[in-house]
Parts: C-alpha cells; structure tokens; sequence
C-alpha cells in the first residue's frame, strides 16, 4: 500500500520537557525530575489504574505512555479489530537501558525481573498486553529515527489484508534520558489527517513543542 492512501491522524512527542500530542504541550515534567519520577508523575496524571506499569523498564513505560497519551488525547482504537491494530517502532539502544540494570543485579543476585526486559520488542508485548492487539509487529534497530525506513515497514505492514491502523515511530531511552514518538497511520482520512510521507514524518519528529 502507497502512503498516498495512508494519513497520520494523531502523534505524541515524549522528551525531556514533557509530553506533547498532536503538536501541544500536554503534560509538562518537573525540572531537574530523574526519568523514573517524570514517567511516573505522567503515569499518575493519567489515572490509568494500571500498577503493572510500575514493575516496566523505561523503554516499556516510555512506550505504554505515549499510547495512553494518545488515548487521552481522542484517539479511539477500540473501533478496531485487535487484529487490525499493528505497530512499527525504532531505537538506536536496543534494550541497552535494561541490560545494563541486569547486568549490575548479576554482581549480586540476578534478578528475573529485570531479564525479562532484556529485548527491546518487550515495550511491543506490553503495549499489546494493555490494550488487547493482536496485529504485526516490528521493532527495528537504526543509527538515528530514519523516516524513510520505518516508511517502508508501515507501508508494507498495512498491506496486509487484516492491517487498518499502524502506531509507528521512535522509543529510546538511554543514561536517564528519553526520546519518544508515536504516531497513528490510518486508511480513514478525517479532517484534521495529516498526508504521510517520510518528510513529514521527520517534520513531526523534530517538531518544538517546548520554545
């Protein structure tokens, strides 16, 4: 399927700042605030009741909360089949993040805990886990959020017979910092779609919320 047929219908953007959603600053992080405390003080703004997200690594709630914040913003995937809900995402760290923390718990006693996170598709398994998808998946490794490629992964998972939604983009975290975007690809265009393209991909990607 071209990305002539395809539109973005909404995006989120998670940096150092805050989160913003389609273009808006929507929920901004304590100055200074290490990674864990802003996602959780994000997690608890949401009011999701939701306590798995606390047992995550980072890349996991970075991930699980740029869906929610997309949920929380008027993006209604429950008119989808979980079948038809795929999702494409990108990193240039991998799991380094978590296998970093399990490395150190190995000095002592290992911890299952944190092994479990130690494949950065996991953010992927959670994500599906709450809110119940079943469609393609595909988590990629680049040097940096190349537009292009992830493109062409979109286009060819939403090709597939079942596909009708994608959630594609950019999750990283790596020494505390966090750099996240997700948008929504869909075949119903509405009047607030924006047209898909790698270029505008990039735009959105690069976008200042906080000036």
């Amino acid at each position: 399927m071209s990305a002539q047929d395809l539109h973005i219908t909404s995006y989120v953007r998670i940096g150092q700042q805050g989160i913003a959603c389609n273009g808006l600053a929507w929920h901004s992080f304590e100055p200074g605030a290490p990674l864990p405390d802003a996602l959780a003080a994000a997690y608890r703004a949401l009011e999701p009741a939701y306590p798995k997200f606390f047992k995550m690594d980072l890349l996991s709630k970075l991930g699980w909360l740029g869906v929610e914040a997309l949920k929380a913003n008027g993006w209604q995937p429950g008119a989808y089949e979980p079948a038809s809900v795929a999702m494409v995402v990108a990193n240039s760290h991998a799991s380094n993040d978590a296998d970093l923390n399990y490395w150190e718990s190995t000095r002592q006693v290992p911890s299952p805990a944190l092994f479990v996170y130690t494949l950065p598709n996991i953010v992927l398994g959670e994500i599906s886990i709450r809110n119940g998808w079943k469609g393609e998946q595909a988590f990629l490794i680049q040097d940096a959020f190349d537009a292009t490629q992830l493109l062409e992964y979109v286009e060819a998972v939403m090709a597939t017979g079942e596909t009708e939604v994608c959630i594609a983009g950019w999750l990283d975290v790596w020494k505390g910092t966090a750099d996240g975007f997700l948008v929504v690809i869909e075949k119903t265009k509405t009047g607030t779609a924006l047209p898909l393209s790698a270029a505008q991909l990039m735009n959105l990607y690069k976008e200042e919320i906080w000036k």
